[in-house]
């Protein structure tokens, strides 16, 4: 971390997590802070989905949940950014205190709950930044309370289709009731048919891709490959936070209910990343979230069949400078390993990754 990086995260560790994460959100209205010089090189370009990613590394959905600085996330030194988890209506989320820092562990609890300012305020951000560079992805949800999930979802492919570059059904997260239900086959089957003839019917056609746990099993794992080949979905983000409290270090907020996120989520996301790129086999899209922290943890998630990769939760403990750290790092190794393409990377470690068990 830079002397810089350091101080802010020490000014921002004085705040709770979710005054801290707000104050986060302003500076990048403002234009501060300002990252890492932004490395360009050809051998991180990424073709995916028809979308050209200029390096693989983006900002995952979470941190950016109503479409308020998607810009100044790229001016970081992302490939791209995600934003929302966006909902049709407005919604608080759960009560507060809801975010946890697990500091020792650099890992972070959850339990937010979809916590956003609905369609109609990120759709307004949106169409204001229509024509910019820049892929941007929208991750959209359905309301806690609502009677019809899947019209929620039909509703955000057709609200958000035109502005954005890719779009995520987000069935995943653990912190709404009943949600992650929708994984499982048989409604999972109805979700993306809906969700395919919503976008068929949309002003725009993105690419669509579906975001699940990484608390599956492997016949769960099996079902969803299956779906998502069937209704021709573009890819899979793996994945979502854990509920599952892997051996962790701090203890005073380790007991808290929520969704695990961070470095003790590497190597779970990772299997099953490496799973699920087995049953979808070489083509369809990949995006590997979870516990990414450095360039050699970004790798390893390539390695292990990720297209793409995602991080949020280790800028909290890094600081801003990260993502320009992690392409610069990616870059030096294309360099040092004489990559034409850091594509030559994907898979070289799936077999490895695959046979692990899901314990």
């Amino acid at each position: 971390m830079s002397v810089l990086d350091r101080f802010g995260q020490k000014l921002l560790f004085t705040f709770d997590p979710e005054t801290a994460h707000g104050l986060s959100i302003a500076a990048l209205r403002c234009g501060l802070p300002v990252g890492a010089r932004t490395v360009q090189d050809a051998r991180l370009k990424v073709t995916v989905c028809g979308l050209d990613f200029p390096n693989p590394l983006g900002m995952a959905a979470g941190y950016d949940k109503n479409a308020e600085v998607p810009d100044a996330l790229l001016g970081l030194g992302f490939g791209f950014a995600e934003v929302g988890t966006i909902t049709p209506l407005p919604q608080a989320g759960n009560p507060k205190p809801r975010i946890f820092r697990l500091t020792r562990d650099e890992a972070v609890i959850n339990r937010l709950g979809f916590n956003n300012e609905g369609h109609a305020a990120a759709e307004k951000r949106l169409a204001a930044r229509r024509g910019r560079a820049g892929i941007v992805g929208v991750n959209i949800g359905a309301n806690k309370d609502s009677t019809d999930r899947i019209g929620d979802y039909e509703r955000g492919v057709a609200r958000f289709a035109p502005y954005a570059s890719y779009l995520t059904v987000n069935i995943s997260s653990p912190n709404t009731p009943g949600l992650r239900t929708m994984q499982a086959r048989e409604q999972l089957g109805e979700l993306l048919s809906r969700v395919i003839a919503a976008r068929a019917a949309a002003l725009a056609r993105p690419p669509i891709f579906l975001k699940i746990a990484p608390d599956l099993v492997e016949a769960e794992l099996e079902d969803i490959a299956a779906e998502v080949t069937e209704k021709q979905i573009d890819g899979i983000i793996v994945s979502n936070t854990t509920i599952s409290r892997p051996a962790l270090r701090s203890t005073d907020a380790a007991g808290e209910t929520g969704g695990l996120s961070g470095k003790p989520l590497f190597e779970r996301s990772t299997i099953v990343l490496a799973k699920v790129r087995k049953l979808l086999g070489p083509h369809r899209a990949i995006i590997g979230v979870g516990g990414i922290n450095s360039a050699d943890t970004a790798l390893e998630k390539i390695r292990a069949g990720a297209d793409l990769v995602q991080l949020y939760t280790s800028m909290i403990y890094a600081g801003p400078s990260l993502p320009g750290r992690i392409v610069a790092g990616m870059a030096r190794f294309a360099e040092t390993a004489r990559l034409k393409s850091i594509r030559e990377l994907r898979d070289s470690r799936l077999d490895q990754w695959a046979v692990k068990p899901l314990n």
